[in-house]
């Protein structure tokens, strides 16, 4: 407490020790001697889970140009893929809510860019300018990946054995790469 009487400081955000993987926990012999909770991948998908929590109304709402939003479309896919993976119960449904309209954003962004190029008018002096699609865009990027490693640490803190297969965030790209074709 400082001395007019308010609290500030303190511990900052994201100081501290981070927490070690679930495989090098076990490669270490489980030092704090704590219960480990193990997720194998390999029978993951014959495992009975909760049913997906039904993404908001937002996440697909009609967006101002007359597209749908397709914020619900990666939220499915993501939850799936946790699913497939054990771990859906141990991530938010707000986090893949950020993560989907996050990723969404980004996408729509880049559609706008292609679209409209990556210059613009200023409206006072009529001379070209850097389009500010192309800033949210990077901004929407940045907050996507910062989301997606988020869920990932989730994912990887969770399981025993090191995950290098195809993830969600993989298919984002995809999508944003054939939306610059056009298809």
């Amino acid at each position: 407490m400082a001395k007019d009487g308010t609290n500030r400081g303190g511990a900052r955000i994201g100081s501290g020790q981070k927490k070690k993987p679930l495989a090098d926990k076990i490669a270490a012999g489980n030092p704090g001697k704590r219960k480990l909770e193990v997720i194998e991948f390999k029978n993951a998908a014959d495992l009975q889970g909760q049913a997906m929590p039904q993404p908001r109304a937002m996440l697909s709402a009609v967006q101002k140009d007359g597209k749908t939003l397709i914020a619900s479309e990666i939220y499915e896919i993501t939850w799936q893929w946790l699913e497939e993976r054990g771990c859906a119960h141990l991530v938010l449904p707000q986090l893949l809510e950020r993560y989907a309209m996050s990723a969404a954003r980004w996408i729509q962004c880049e559609e706008a860019v292609t679209e409209f190029g990556f210059l613009a008018k200023h409206p006072t002096t009529g001379n070209a300018i850097q389009s500010p699609y192309v800033v949210m865009s990077q901004n929407f990027m940045s907050q996507t990946n910062r989301l997606w490693m988020e869920i990932y640490q989730i994912v990887r803190e969770n399981c025993a054995t090191e995950y290098n297969g195809l993830n969600p965030q993989d298919d984002v790209m995809e999508r944003l790469l054939t939306a610059r074709r056009g298809k």
